[in-house]
């Protein structure tokens, strides 16, 4: 009986061991990094646009390990390995770069393909052979080239100045549209009718090189430029010495300085005097370039101009694009530089600014070294800016008519007389405002280009 006894009692410690070690493995196997459960993450679209020239990219990632992937590409007959390898331990994210199979075995005229990507990681969960993620992507195949068509464009732009384009564009994936011009992207508004798109286009005034191009990109990135054939018009803008006295940095530069936290506490007159007139112009015109950036989507039946005129009786005071260079005392000890971007008329002190063409007020408040300064917004791109006034006699938001009084002159900012300093732009960029004072211009290199437009696409 007693051996008996020794024998049952054996049995249930091994069954004991035996359990505390299934139970101790199990635990070890559930909480070990080894046996992590976490399935490898696959990053893409779910679908896209391809011209098969590009390669494409998708992100493999895992907590603990990457171990192994294979991409295969189907055009619903046929099934290719476009990729297959096995990463280095420790690898927790790798970057896949997709490109189309040279093998002639897919049939080159598919439209439709799908690629199935299978990714391993290194756990040696489910029996050693880890996690596995799957992930099948709709791939729309789409070789052909947007269509463009330019209709009509104003035959010259001077440098500095403007000038206006009408053009078709056709693409049953159209993703992108616009002018590049002298690195800047102008924005294209619908014109008329579907398909047809206007803008303005400038030529930055400080550029001696331009260039302009229609550019259209599809979803497939497939891409054309259609080159914009402007008569190019250089122009040599003025160039000025100007000294900086005392009394013009104690007087003007100070009090603009005093005005902006930024400025205040620099006190050296030559610090100060480069603060003012770099720093701080620099980010009164970044506001501008902002504010002016803006374009509507909305389809542009007709836009319609007329020569801008704001100062009665104004006389010009200083010319739009003047190169400045400020010396102190000597005229070799150059310690500031800037650019005039506008034009500077004068009459009688505190004489009535008009708005010329109608139009919504974007701005109507103080603007570092432009002053008092209201700025409108006339469509399609075009922007007037006036700066120095006296007084506001709109606000931001309203919506001005054509003739409509909006400010008076005066010497706010940084004016040393009475004058308005008028400014346009075309989508940010400042242009010649001789241009915009002149009927015959308009005539000539708006109203004619959609006239000449409007005879092509009213035929449709």
């Amino acid at each position: 009986m007693s051996r008996i006894r020794k024998k049952s009692s054996s049995g249930k410690w091994i069954i004991i061991v035996i359990f505390l070690g299934i139970v101790l493995g199990g635990g070890y196997i559930y909480t070990s990094p080894e046996f992590e459960r976490v399935a490898p993450q696959i990053t893409s679209q779910n679908n896209f646009y391809w011209n098969k020239k590009a390669p494409f990219q998708i992100k493999l990632t895992d907590n603990v390990g990457l171990k192994s992937f294979t991409l295969v590409l189907s055009d619903g007959k046929t099934s290719v390995i476009v990729g297959q390898g096995e990463f280095e331990k420790g690898i927790t994210e790798r970057l896949l770069s997709i490109k189309y199979p040279k093998s002639k075995l897919l049939d080159p005229k598919a439209k439709h393909l799908k690629l199935k990507i299978t990714v391993v990681d290194q756990s040696l969960w489910n029996t050693f052979q880890g996690n596995q993620s799957e992930k099948i992507i709709d791939i729309q195949v789409d070789t052909k080239m947007p269509t463009i068509n330019i209709l009509a464009n104003s035959y010259s732009i001077t440098q500095g100045g403007s000038a206006l384009v009408v053009f078709y564009a056709a693409d049953e994936n159209l993703d992108k549209l616009y002018v590049e011009a002298a690195g800047n992207h102008f924005k294209v508004e619908p014109y008329k009718q579907d398909g047809y798109y206007a803008t303005l286009v400038a030529w930055p005034f400080n550029q001696d090189e331009f260039e302009a191009d229609v550019v259209a990109i599809d979803q497939a990135g497939n891409q054309r430029k259609t080159r914009i054939p402007f008569y190019l018009k250089t122009f040599s803008y003025k160039v000025s010495w100007i000294q900086a006295k005392d009394s013009f940095i104690d007087g003007k530069i100070t009090d603009l300085a005093s005005v902006d936290s930024d400025y205040e506490e620099v006190s050296e007159r030559l610090d100060k005097l480069k603060a003012v007139n770099e720093t701080m112009r620099l980010k009164n015109e970044e506001k501008i370039h902002k504010l002016s950036k803006v374009v509507s989507d909305e389809m542009l039946d007709k836009w319609k101009i007329e020569k801008f005129y704001p100062l009665k009786n104004g006389a010009k005071v200083a010319s739009y694009g003047d190169e400045r260079h400020y010396y102190y005392k000597d005229q070799h000890n150059e310690v500031s530089h800037s650019y005039h971007v506008g034009y500077d008329l004068a009459s009688t002190k505190m004489a009535i600014i008009r708005s010329s063409n109608p139009g919504r007020v974007v701005f109507a408040g103080f603007n570092g070294i432009y002053g008092n300064m209201p700025m409108i917004d006339h469509g399609f791109g075009l922007y007037t800016l006036y700066g120095h006034c006296s007084q506001l006699l709109v606000e931001e938001g309203d919506y001005v008519k054509k003739d409509q009084a909006i400010a008076k002159t005066g010497v706010s900012g940084l004016a040393l007389g009475d004058h308005l300093h008028f400014g346009i732009l075309v989508q940010g960029i400042e242009v010649r405002p001789v241009e915009w004072f002149d009927a015959a211009w308009i005539k000539k290199n708006i109203d004619n280009i959609f006239a000449e437009a409007d005879k092509i696409i009213d035929k449709k």
